[in-house]
């Protein structure tokens, strides 16, 4: 049985579809290229991380209670801390997702009378009950007498310096900006952008510049802190996880930014000296490990998205070559049916819950109803193949992960099978 007779068999996939894959693969292989680079230089970065740290069998051992002494523990944040050029991290497995870093990272470093800048736009919808945009307080920044404002992206989506220089005042404390696109139509934020930006604000001596890094790392050869940041903050069930970590997050910077955040995180003259790993050590070092490389097979696998599904006539951000700094692959579907039949056929070519039909829900945090596809092995695990979008115009689908292109290749196929099975393309 070839490749052809399989995918119609097992999957539904026609024919023609089969061929349309075909040319969409074969027009982005100098895509891949490039990726497959960046990777080989990220890959060797972490192992050097590793070698640095001496890591040891005995690092994946753990204790019980308050967790002293935990050797596991300091290892994996002092690799995470060389793997981001930074001078501390905080790497923990109850960080419940990147949401809750990013919030830890701005509640320990703001304090009342402070101000807080997005220089991004509106960020992420899962940050704004946190800033207090949205929601009932119950301990935002804005009930602690934090300000806020946010500087909305130039057209072409790039930040506008201009109007964060007017925005400053001498209760700024920090600078934030949201790399991923987030539920937006924009790309994500490069890393020239974030350098020349981050140049920008030194030469102004400006406070605090934070990067939400979620969906970023191992997508260039550098990370934000690298070329200067401040803070980053992101998942461990995200890109660095490398699909092994069972939960956590992580926070990276300055060290006394960090030892700030770690009071926030435990009690003040706690910090980071207590905190039990609960034997998540070897997960989270074995898939920082092969993080570079799953990254890799996850970013493959939108730009073979973006190619098919451009190729289908739909439109589509980033373009298969343009530059890309998050895994993130938006298809503007145009639709609600639309977007529930992609997610639909995304879910069908899951290891996990493939029979299951997702629905809309009303999922903490956001405003809209959301829909959800991702069968994985760790439960919201974004590095896993995923499709989900907010039901709201223009009802876009960000299609992101994949642990391998082929399982990320397949699920882009199945979608729009399914679309074209509901006369939908």
């Amino acid at each position: 049985m070839d490749k052809q007779e399989f995918l119609q068999t097992h999957y539904g996939i026609s024919s023609a579809l089969t061929e349309a894959a075909a040319q969409a693969e074969a027009g982005v292989l100098s895509a891949f290229a490039a990726i497959e680079e960046t990777a080989e230089l990220c890959q060797y970065k972490v192992l050097s991380a590793f070698r640095k740290n001496r890591i040891a069998d005995t690092h994946f051992a753990w204790n019980t209670g308050y967790g002293y002494d935990d050797a596991g523990r300091a290892a994996v944040e002092r690799v995470y801390a060389d793997v981001f050029g930074t001078e501390a991290a905080l790497v923990r497995p109850l960080i419940v997702n990147g949401t809750h870093a990013i919030s830890l990272a701005l509640t320990g470093v703001l304090r009342p009378g402070d101000e807080l800048i997005y220089c991004t736009g509106a960020p992420y919808d899962t940050i704004r009950p946190t800033i207090g945009l949205s929601g009932e307080g119950m301990g935002s920044l804005r009930e602690f007498g934090i300000t806020y404002k946010q500087v909305e992206l130039l057209p072409d989506g790039a930040i506008d310096h201009t109007a964060v220089k007017r925005a400053l005042t001498p209760a700024t404390r920090v600078l934030a900006l949201q790399r991923a696109t987030g539920y937006s139509d924009r790309a994500a934020l490069t890393m020239p952008q974030i350098g020349d930006f981050i140049d920008f604000c030194r030469e102004l001596d400006s406070g605090i510049i934070f990067v939400d890094n979620c969906y970023g790392e191992f997508l260039d050869t550098n990370e934000p802190t690298e070329r200067g940041a401040d803070l980053i903050a992101g998942s461990l069930i995200k890109n660095p996880g490398g699909g092994l970590a069972l939960s956590g997050g992580y926070i990276a910077g300055k060290r006394d930014l960090i030892e700030k955040i770690a009071y926030r995180m435990t009690a003040p003259g706690i910090g980071g000296e207590c905190g039990l790993t609960f034997g998540q050590t070897r997960s989270v070092l074995q898939g920082l490990f092969i993080a570079p490389h799953v990254v890799a097979g996850a970013l493959k696998g939108a730009v073979f998205c973006a190619r098919l599904f451009e190729n289908l006539g739909f439109s589509v951000t980033p373009r298969w070559n343009e530059a890309r700094s998050d895994i993130i692959e938006t298809v503007r579907l145009g639709s609600p049916e639309a977007l529930i039949a992609f997610c639909e056929g995304r879910l069908a070519a899951s290891p996990v819950d493939s029979y299951v039909k997702p629905e809309p829900w009303a999922m903490p945090g956001y405003d809209d109803e959301v829909i959800m596809a991702a069968g994985a092995f760790v439960q919201g695990s974004s590095i896993e193949l995923s499709a989900d979008g907010p039901l709201r115009e223009p009802y876009n689908v960000y299609f992101q992960g994949g642990l391998t292109y082929e399982h990320s290749k397949i699920g882009a196929l199945s979608a729009a099978q399914r679309l074209m099975d509901k006369g939908l393309l």
